[in-house]
């Protein structure tokens, strides 16, 4: 058995938009929101994995050198990479390609923005990290430090749901949640749980 926190990125500079592989830098909030989650987590985790965008990366790091626990990256829970809409606003996208986010947004199954990774392709190579951090550490806590896009298709995966369930799921900065995988099957326990944030 494996228990697996996981932690959506923080608010982000320069508001919000479809970032994938853009890598804008935390806010202060953000980093504090991040940092809040990781009090609570901080003396049961073992392990923690990030994706190699430093919005993840950065803090995770910085608590695994605290914690004196290892960190490592892997780009499978890598946000998706959103071609043609990387860094335009929801306003941008459907002024340039009209009719194609609200689709997106109603069902993104056999879709993909233009030049951009389908989410199919996603929920693959994301399927793919899963299992094999089951097989490789067994027993263990592990906090992974990812995206909306990738932390939407591991959840779905944890509840062997369809793609199209992704949109119905809350998704905020710093969002939390926890999955339980074993040999008898997998368990979400909870979803986008709040944490009191105490600034100082």
């Amino acid at each position: 058995m494996i228990t697996v926190d996981i932690l959506r990125h923080g608010e982000l500079e320069g508001g919000v938009k479809y970032r994938g592989w853009v890598d804008d830098p935390l806010t202060n909030s953000g980093r504090a929101s991040m940092d809040a989650v990781w009090r609570e987590l901080r003396n049961e985790i073992d392990l923690i994995i990030s994706s190699p965008l430093s919005r993840c990366l950065q803090p995770a790091r910085d608590w695994a050198r605290e914690r004196e626990i290892k960190c490592k990256t892997d780009s499978r829970i890598a946000e998706m990479h959103y071609g043609a809409w990387e860094g335009l606003t929801a306003q941008e996208i459907m002024a340039q390609f009209p009719d194609q986010l609200e689709r997106w947004r109603a069902n993104p199954e056999g879709m993909s923005a233009p030049g951009g990774e389908s989410v199919e392709q996603l929920r693959d190579r994301v399927v793919d990290f899963c299992s094999e951090i089951c097989k490789k550490h067994d027993g263990k806590r592990v906090l992974l430090v990812m995206h909306s896009g990738s932390m939407r298709m591991l959840l779905a995966h944890t509840l062997n749901a369809p793609i199209a369930t992704t949109r119905s799921m809350q998704m905020p900065y710093s969002c939390w949640s926890r999955a339980v995988f074993q040999d008898a099957g997998s368990e979400l326990i909870f979803h986008n749980r709040n944490v009191k944030q105490v600034y100082g």
